[in-house]
């Protein structure tokens, strides 16, 4: 299945993004891994991309773009993938067609992530990050540690990293609601949306999409 997953900061994307591709067995493609894969490798458009970030610019489309194709040309992509964070405007969705197009492939379905704007703010902005390992994570109402403000794993001070404030989550769904919502529109002219209800259990959100991709491909 060839699957673009999108929703606001906050819905699980990340975590349904992963789960999502190891069950359907195809890579999940995510702009930030193609980031680093390339500018790790240093490859030309690795370069390109960092020096636009050196200078603390947005990577223009067409770079993104070119990485994903690239990375979607790749052996384990020919049957299917996920793709996480790209497109993430509508420019990007349009390209991304036109090079599908010119391959005679098509996607799948757009999930859609849905979640209550007021949850995603409690969601985001109460976790709490080790200082020593940010794999151990809590949250000030979901998953408190048995003393505030220690980590139970490792005795490290938690804290609030800068991007999980209020503030700066409300800045970044204004501009998901800015750039990368109108996609949804634009695939819903096409009937690709599939709407999933992001709220609960990880595991009950999986289920929920692979039995929507189950009902969409039995209907085509």
């Amino acid at each position: 299945m060839r699957i673009v997953l999108v929703g606001p900061p906050g819905a699980g994307k990340g975590t349904q993004a992963t789960r999502l591709a190891e069950k359907l067995r195809v890579p999940h493609i995510s702009t930030g891994d193609l980031f680093r894969a390339n500018i790790s490798q240093q490859t030309e458009l690795g370069k390109l991309a960092k020096s636009y970030m050196d200078k603390g610019e947005l990577v223009p489309d067409e770079v993104t773009i070119a990485m994903a194709k690239d990375r979607m040309h790749q052996e384990d992509a020919v049957n299917g993938f996920l793709l996480d964070g790209f497109p993430r405007n509508v420019s990007q969705a349009e390209a991304l067609d036109e090079l599908l197009q010119g391959e005679g492939i098509k996607l799948d379905a757009v999930l859609d992530l849905e979640a209550p704007e007021e949850e995603v703010v409690k969601r985001i902005a109460g976790r709490r990050i080790c200082r020593n390992d940010s794999a151990h994570v809590f949250h000030v109402t979901y998953s408190q540690p048995k003393q505030e403000g220690v980590c139970d794993v490792c005795g490290g001070e938690l804290y609030q990293r800068d991007d999980d404030s209020e503030d700066t989550v409300r800045t970044r769904l204004e501009v998901y609601h800015t750039q990368t919502e109108p996609i949804i529109d634009y695939y819903k002219a096409q009937g690709l949306v599939v709407t999933i209800e992001a709220m609960g259990p990880v595991d009950k959100v999986t289920q929920r999409a692979l039995a929507a991709l189950k009902r969409e491909g039995d209907d085509q």
